[in-house]
């Protein structure tokens, strides 16, 4: 488990630490823009809204609101095509493997030192 564990972790740290910034530069974005008046974009032209219904422009991306989206895309790897989207997923179904992985890894250490009269079966070492 252990070389499964470093190879995979050489493979896929770049792409996780890439999905963990953009997600992180997603939702500052996202607290930025919430204190922003959301913009109202005009309506095409020869629209004619049905008097049965009230239609109301949907807000036209600009500034921070427009940063949001991107960064979304480039989080969710739809920015780059399938590949991207591939990879991320990939990178996700890695990150919950390193998880379990290192859980794993762990507890087969604390057993193995459990019995050590060095260590005394202390959580961390």
């Amino acid at each position: 488990m252990r070389k499964w564990h470093r190879w995979l972790s050489v493979l896929f740290g770049a792409l996780i630490l890439f999905i963990a910034v953009t997600g992180l530069m997603s939702h500052v974005a996202a607290l930025v823009a919430d204190g922003q008046p959301a913009p109202v974009a005009a309506a095409p032209a020869g629209f004619v809204c049905p008097e049965t219904m009230t239609c109301r422009p949907k807000p036209a991306p600009d500034g921070a609101r427009a940063w949001v989206g991107f960064l979304h895309h480039l989080h969710s790897g739809e920015e780059f095509g399938p590949v991207g989207t591939a990879l991320a997923m990939l990178s996700g179904t890695a990150l919950i493997f390193f998880a379990f992985s290192g859980l794993w890894l762990y507890i087969q250490m604390f057993r193995g030192r459990a019995g050590s009269p060095k260590r005394g079966g202390r959580f961390f070492w």
